[in-house]
C-alpha cells in the first residue's frame, strides 16, 4: 500500500498536477545558533525565517541527536549542506500564505531552484532519504 501511494505521489509531482503557488526567496542563511537567527538552518530539513519554523518536504534527514554517532555526524553534513543549497541564490518555496503545517506547527513546504528540487539534492548527495519509513541511520 505505501509503494502505491508513493508512486502516486510521484506521479502527480513528476506531471505537475500538484503544482501550487510558489514564492521566490533570496536570504542569506546561518546555522541557528551560530548567527543571525533572521534566516537560519535547525538541521537538515528544518528551518527558521524569524518566528517562522518551515519543515521542508519530499526527504528526510538524520536527527543532530541521533541514534549513534555515524547518526549525528551525517546530521551535522546535512545541516551545513542545507545551508550551502539555500546560499547559492535564490530559490523557490511552495505554499503560498497559508501552507499546510506539521504537528508541530511548522510551515510545510518543498524548495526548488530552476528545474532542481531540493529534495533531490539532499537524496542525491547520500544527505537524506525518501521517507522515515526507511532503515536507521546507525
Amino acid at each position: 500500500m505505501l509503494a502505491l501511494v508513493l508512486g502516486a505521489w510521484l506521479l502527480v509531482r513528476q506531471l505537475g498536477w500538484a503544482e501550487g503557488e510558489w514564492d521566490r526567496t533570496e536570504r542569506q542563511f546561518t546555522i541557528c545558533g551560530q548567527g543571525s537567527s533572521a534566516a537560519c538552518v535547525v538541521d537538515g530539513d528544518t528551518l527558521r525565517l524569524g518566528q517562522r519554523r518551515v519543515r521542508l518536504t519530499g526527504f528526510d534527514a538524520p536527527e543532530l541527536h541521533g541514534q549513534c554517532d555515524a547518526e549525528s555526524q551525517l546530521a551535522r553534513a546535512a545541516r551545513d549542506e542545507l545551508a550551502a543549497w539555500l546560499n547559492r541564490g535564490a530559490f523557490e518555496m511552495d505554499g503560498g500564505a497559508d501552507p499546510p503545517r506539521d504537528q508541530y506547527g511548522r510551515e510545510l513546504r518543498e524548495v526548488r531552484r530552476g528545474g532542481e528540487l531540493l529534495a533531490d539534492s539532499m537524496i542525491e548527495r547520500g544527505l537524506a532519504r525518501r521517507s522515515r519509513l526507511d532503515r536507521g541511520w546507525c
